[in-house]
């Protein structure tokens, strides 16, 4: 598996507000440090334990990506190495956090990032929603890794079997309204439903097609642009296949 940066286009400028996000990043993880005696005080033999050096955290969105690549093979040859999980890494932890990518993925069950990518505590930033549908909280929240936190890559993570993806192409197929708040989801995702092929190819399609629309939506917000223009970004598209437990990429079409 080979992740190569995506740059999407340019948008608006960066604007910053040094006051409101020192306080804001102050708020969220210098609170940590409230309870760092009970992280360790309860175990005696993890407090005597020796302390290895901590792991070296990729700095940039390609040294992201390679090590995703690399957890994601442990993870498909069942060699996973479950990093970052240590009484120093914890303790650590307290008084701060500085995750290397930022994932946007779907909530099915059977596609934890932290899992598929074979990371640790502090590794990764998450944020889940069916099919990957942005909404408010979702883009704050991914405004907040990028905007607060520095993370400089940020990947749009779409899986096989989709059941989000699925409902919304049944819907559309069948005209049946579906139950409550599972129909904005199917909203956002029809503008992405490939009405080139028929049967399950329409919704492996779609799946693609979604990821693309997704991340060209966040390539489109002017925050996260100016980052992209900056260097400080990247923003990728990917696809894990619940058969083969791989992750690969999904790439922008020509002209797209």
């Amino acid at each position: 598996m080979n992740f190569a940066p995506i740059s999407p286009r340019s948008a608006g400028s960066e604007r910053t507000a040094p006051a409101r996000r020192s306080l804001l990043r102050t708020a969220l993880t210098g609170t940590a440090a409230l309870g760092a005696g009970l992280a360790v005080s309860g175990s005696p033999a993890a407090a005597a334990a020796p302390t290895p050096p901590l792991r070296k955290r990729p700095a940039t969105a390609e040294e992201a990506l390679r090590e995703l690549a690399a957890g994601n093979r442990r993870w498909c040859h069942y060699r996973e190495r479950h990093p970052d999980e240590t009484p120093a890494v914890r303790q650590a932890l307290t008084t701060g956090q500085h995750p290397f990518a930022l994932v946007l993925g779907c909530i099915d069950s059977r596609v934890p990032p932290e899992l598929v990518f074979d990371q640790g505590l502090g590794d990764l930033m998450t944020v889940r929603s069916a099919g990957q549908v942005l909404d408010e909280a979702v883009l704050g929240s991914l405004a907040y890794g990028v905007l607060e936190l520095d993370i400089p890559l940020l990947m749009v993570l779409g899986h096989q079997s989709c059941g989000a993806v699925t409902a919304a192409v049944r819907a559309e197929e069948s005209g049946d309204e579906l139950p409550a708040h599972i129909q904005y989801v199917a909203d956002q995702i029809a503008p992405a439903i490939d009405h080139e092929k028929e049967g399950d190819a329409r919704i492996a399609a779609t799946i693609d097609a979604n990821v693309r629309l997704i991340r060209s939506r966040l390539a489109a917000e002017p925050d996260l642009a100016a980052k992209v223009d900056s260097g400080a970004l990247t923003i990728v598209g990917a696809r894990y296949e619940l058969t083969t437990q791989r992750v690969h990429r999904v790439s922008r079409r020509s002209g797209r």
